[in-house]
């Protein structure tokens, strides 16, 4: 073998080393402890050669993973335009029974929180000094009645004895004008007597609506009269119930509008709208608007016939004022705001996400209607519009994608 061959075989030995020691420096060192730096180098600059290029021939989908969102699709339905608001519930009536006489309670007929029909019997005041007082007058009506019997007799008398020149004129008017008053005198006793008796049925106190009674204001053996303040117990109407509450000025015309079609439909909800509590009619638009907070005040009448609403409580109020009919709509968290308006994230046929901007006349905290700026069908992010960007490739969360 000449001294090319010699060559040329070292250096495919020395190419073989470099190429193996690029792979396995580690071993290279371990056997040739002066080429161990060498071969580190070369496993380095191979390693990062290789890494670039798989980076580079990588597709950007696997670099930036698409974001996960939910969609909903844009669709026409009649919409119910509503004005929410805040309000009270007050009892239809409220009535506190007091005593109309004076005397000592004998008997008190209610158990605190009970329901009563009107005519139920509250109280029973002692009747007794009443009775008596009626009993008086019949007595004095029954005097009286005989004395004018009598009074008739001699008036007969004297007309007979008159004819007969046996009596005066003067004594037969003077007659006559006794049985007039005598007369006069049984009408004032019969009025006396239903003055009393009016007095004796005043002892007997009854429930003047049906109602729930509340707490007890007196105890038996109690004295009442009728001049004092405090009642016996007040009885609140609770079916049917009223609910007041207001609504902007602005909106003074569409109710007005809405009541000459016909009385408008109420919602009442808990206080945070949570929860459906009863439907009933607008009944009552106030006469002026309250100037210093800008609102008007409208009371709404419900049936209550589960006892949901309750006097005093607090609640949330829609009130529906039109209808609008094949309005466009979305689920209102799809609406964004953003510097330049309203915009919605939509979602084409390649799954990337385009900004669009949109114009909305009507919006609850469930569906929102656009006027401009969709399309029926298109699709909208509802959920997940905070990690995109307009361009963006999503993937779609079937389970929670739903229609508007």
């Amino acid at each position: 073998m000449g001294f090319r061959g010699l060559a040329g075989g070292a250096a495919v030995v020395v190419a073989v080393a470099l190429a193996y020691g690029a792979y396995a420096p580690d071993k290279i060192e371990a056997w040739f402890p002066a080429a161990g730096v060498y071969a580190h180098r070369a496993h380095d600059a191979l390693g990062g050669a290789a890494n670039e290029r798989a980076s580079a021939q990588a597709p950007a989908e696997t670099r930036t993973p698409a974001a996960l969102v939910s969609v909903a699709t844009a669709k026409r339905m009649d919409y119910p335009v509503t004005i929410d608001g805040l309000g009270q519930v007050q009892a239809y009536n409220t009535v506190t029974v007091r005593t109309r006489v004076d005397g000592q309670i004998e008997k008190i007929a209610f158990q605190e929180g009970q329901m009563v029909k009107a005519g139920d019997l509250i109280a029973q005041i002692d009747p007794r000094p009443f009775q008596a007082a009626l009993d008086q007058a019949k007595a004095k009506q029954a005097q009286d009645q005989a004395n004018l019997a009598n009074a008739k007799l001699d008036l007969q008398r004297y007309a007979t004895l008159a004819k007969q020149s046996f009596a005066t004129q003067q004594q037969l008017d003077t007659q006559n004008a006794l049985v007039t008053q005598l007369i006069a005198q049984i009408a004032a006793d019969a009025a006396a007597i239903d003055a009393t008796q009016v007095q004796l049925d005043y002892t007997t106190i009854r429930a003047p609506i049906t109602g729930r009674v509340g707490f007890r204001l007196v105890d038996e053996g109690n004295i009442v009269n009728a001049a004092q303040q405090t009642g016996i117990v007040s009885i609140a109407q609770l079916q049917p119930i009223a609910v007041v509450f207001t609504a902007p000025e602005d909106d003074v015309w569409r109710i007005n509008a809405a009541m000459a079609r016909g009385a408008p439909q109420v919602e009442v909800r808990t206080s945070d709208g949570a929860r459906l509590l009863a439907t009933g009619t607008l009944t009552v638009v106030d006469n002026q608007v309250d100037v210093p907070s800008g609102s008007i005040r409208l009371k709404a009448e419900f049936g209550n016939k589960d006892s949901a609403l309750w006097p005093g409580l607090a609640v949330a109020t829609r009130l529906m004022v039109d209808v609008a009919k094949n309005a466009l709509v979305v689920p209102d968290r799809a609406v964004q705001h953003g510097p330049d308006g309203l915009f919605v994230y939509v979602i084409d046929d390649q799954n990337r996400a385009a900004v669009r901007p949109v114009a909305v006349s009507h919006e609850d905290e469930d569906l929102a209607v656009i006027d401009k700026g969709l399309n029926d069908g298109d699709r909208v992010v509802t959920v997940g519009q905070y990690g995109l960007q307009p361009g963006a490739r999503v993937g779609i969360d079937a389970s929670a994608s739903t229609g508007s």
